[in-house]
């Protein structure tokens, strides 16, 4: 559940106020999720608010493309979709957001107040939308404090963004939705800007209500820290980078996929980063997934042959 825009883009490089044309596409955290859990072979719906004109038409049948059901998405004639633009430069890519009193800013608690989405097992949110408004923080509370979706596992990902709202602002309303959820992903970089933490195990301390914490730290690896068990890190396989967007939304896609399938702690984590491998080497928010094949016999190396692992090689040499 969340806000998907529409992308505008200039060629690599080039400075958006000297460019001609720009590329269209649509990116959004929480629908990039789904789709990866869709073309993982999970049956996967993504919920949202996009306005009635050519850009919200696009952005559903964008997300509709990855297999993900969108018959949950609210159409608003009064509010526009959500547009971001990418302005690349010499010293990394700037993005100017235009989502002020957007669609999707509009969702509030009634959003999930539909009975289609009864018998969800996992309900998965972004520490973006609680930023985009106060209904939609609303919503969030809603998610997190009274569970709607009975049963339904609740995950979030922490996912700050500092153009949203600054730090000081975001950390304690961040804390606080996580500190109520069931599984919480985070970045160490991220968690140390909001609440200064140096580590895993500090991050833990600070969330002690999840069942659990991942917290990913980059080409290191992640760290999954449940209530009842020793914390576990899998180190980050190499790659090369091509672009680093959407990559940990394809993690958290990855290591939902590994709970859903029953797969253990080591097992979910590598999936994750297998997954979110196919996002660093590919252009766009939502890479293509190899067959479940491929999965399998990366997931079964022992830790001798993961450790090492360059990704890049083996998908090349598969």
């Amino acid at each position: 559940m969340g806000e998907t825009m529409v992308v505008l883009c200039p060629a690599p490089g080039e400075p958006l106020e000297h460019a001609d044309q720009v590329a269209v596409s649509v990116g959004g955290a929480e629908s990039n999720v789904a789709g990866y859990l869709a073309r993982m072979g999970h049956r996967a719906a993504w919920v949202s608010r996009v306005g009635d004109d050519p850009f919200g038409r696009a952005v559903v049948r964008h997300v509709a493309a990855a297999g993900v059901l969108v018959d949950h998405v609210s159409v608003d004639p009064a509010a526009p979709t959500g547009l971001y633009v990418k302005d690349p430069g010499p010293e990394g890519t700037a993005v100017h957001y235009y989502r002020a009193g957007s669609a999707a800013s509009r969702m509030d608690p009634g959003t999930l107040a539909n009975p289609g989405l009864t018998g969800a097992r996992v309900l998965h949110l972004s520490g973006i939308t609680p930023a985009l408004s106060a209904s939609c923080r609303a919503l969030v509370e809603h998610a997190v404090g009274d569970r709607p979706l009975a049963g339904a596992l609740v995950s979030f990902d922490v996912n700050h963004r500092a153009r949203l709202w600054p730090a000081e602002q975001a950390a304690p309303v961040l804390r606080d939705f996580a500190d109520r959820c069931d599984l919480v992903f985070v970045g160490q970089d991220e968690a140390d800007v909001l609440w200064g933490t140096a580590d895993p195990m500090a991050v833990r301390r600070l969330l002690p209500g999840p069942e659990t914490v991942v917290v990913k730290d980059g080409a290191v690896g992640a760290t999954a820290l449940s209530r009842d068990a020793e914390p576990v890190f899998v180190p980050a396989p190499r790659v090369t980078v091509v672009e680093p967007v959407g990559a940990g939304d394809a993690f958290a896609a990855g290591y939902l996929a590994g709970l859903l399938r029953g797969l253990d702690p080591v097992r979910r984590m590598r999936l994750g980063h297998l997954v979110a491998a196919q996002a660093l080497t590919s252009s766009g928010d939502n890479a293509p997934v190899p067959p479940w094949a491929w999965f399998e016999k990366l997931l079964a190396a022992p830790v001798d042959a993961w450790s090492p692992l360059d990704l890049t090689a083996t998908r090349a040499g598969d």
